[in-house]
């Protein structure tokens, strides 16, 4: 019990909580003036004058519920609790002061520890003073405690949430740079190969054929230059010490078996056009993952579609990847997280020096589109 409460006090404050934004201040003028208004309705409510300025203008404190959450709850109960120390415990209750709740909710959601102790401790001295002068009964205030309560669970709930989903993000990301890692490996044993044969060759025709050796030179220093260039991508992308594994990664000629007209779902169509022969194999078999992912989810998940577009155009400095779908984008949900397949593909495009970005189409269907540099280095 005792180790239980030390990693309590001793939990972080979790990452991503950010300062006020438009909504927040609309937020704070919506129960300002409902504190008005109830004000303006209520000629019976004791020290109303009194009462309204204090419930309107302790508003503002929610602008920092995610930023000071313990300010933010300090600042709001402690002026509940001299509102009622002012009045003698006389001040009437406004329903406006629902909004409090979004406070204990913040403080479990975003603080720390020590933070989410702290104010715990302010609410409980606030509902003291109200308990000693206001007159509330106990009933009232179990209730109440069982609210309190229940906005502190819902916080601490979605604050697991988030940490687990951070998780599986990483866990993604890791998984991906680990098959990045195991693709780079084959390609730099490659042109390691390659260099030892151009050097044995160029041994060999050395006395004889002059210029054939400086000629096995020259591809000795190209093939180095490329595997250097993905050793550091490969430094970059691994996370574990493990050896990688080796097998054969596919590449953009088997990209053709993706297109199919047949059996469930839309048809796939693929479309390649531009110089490929020269690509660097860790971009050509990134192309292939991306693509293949692509095609699954629309399969999976695109409404009504007819028709996958897998199309692919290269140039002199990059390759680009198109995958697009007829489906119909109205019947997805826009606030729907992105799944951990398009943040494969988006870390594996960013270690090669490129991007990949899924949005849906002006004119209907999603598109997923990624570039990448054809030597495949890194940014």
């Amino acid at each position: 019990m005792h180790g239980f409460l030390r990693s309590l006090w001793n939990e972080p404050r979790p990452p991503g909580a950010r300062g006020p934004s438009r909504w927040d201040g609309v937020l704070v003028a919506v129960c300002a003036l409902a504190a008005l208004a109830e004000g303006a309705l209520r000629p019976d409510l004791p020290w109303a004058v009194l009462t309204v300025a204090v419930v309107a203008g302790l508003s503002p404190a929610l602008l920092w519920r995610r930023a000071r959450p313990l300010a933010a709850v300090a600042v709001v109960f402690g002026g509940a609790a001299l509102l009622t120390l002012v009045t003698g415990g006389g001040a009437g209750q406004m329903y406006t002061t629902v909004y409090f709740l979004a406070l204990p909710y913040a403080l479990v959601r975003w603080g720390s520890g020590r933070e989410v102790a702290a104010g715990a401790a302010i609410v409980l001295l606030s509902s003291s003073v109200d308990l000693v002068l206001d007159g509330v009964r106990a009933a009232d205030l179990l209730g109440g405690a069982a609210v309190l309560f229940a906005t502190g669970a819902l916080g601490a709930a979605l604050r697991y949430r988030s940490r687990a989903r951070a998780r599986e993000i990483d866990r993604a990301r890791l998984i991906e740079r680990e098959n990045i890692a195991r693709e780079l490996h084959d390609t730099v044993a490659h042109h390691v190969s390659a260099m030892a044969i151009r050097a044995q060759a160029g041994q060999a025709v050395a006395r004889t054929r002059p210029e054939a050796a400086i000629e096995a030179l020259a591809v000795i220093e190209s093939e180095a230059s490329r595997a250097l260039g993905e050793m550091r991508t490969m430094v970059r992308a691994l996370r574990r010490d493990e050896l990688a594994e080796r097998a054969p990664g596919p590449g953009l000629l088997e990209l053709e078996e993706l297109a199919c007209t047949a059996g469930p779902g839309p048809a796939v169509q693929v479309e390649v056009s531009g110089e490929l022969d020269d690509l660097a194999p860790a971009v050509a078999a990134a192309l292939h993952r991306m693509a293949r992912e692509s095609v699954t989810n629309a399969r999976r998940h695109a409404r009504d579609a007819t028709l996958v577009t897998v199309r692919v155009d290269a140039d002199d400095t990059s390759v680009r990847l198109s995958v697009r779908d007829d489906g119909d984008t109205g019947r997805l949900r826009p606030t729907a997280p992105p799944g951990y397949g398009i943040i494969g593909m988006a870390e594996r495009a960013e270690l090669l020096g490129g991007s990949c970005e899924a949005a849906p189409a002006p004119d209907g269907g999603w598109t997923v589109t990624a570039v990448l540099p054809r030597s495949g280095e890194t940014a």
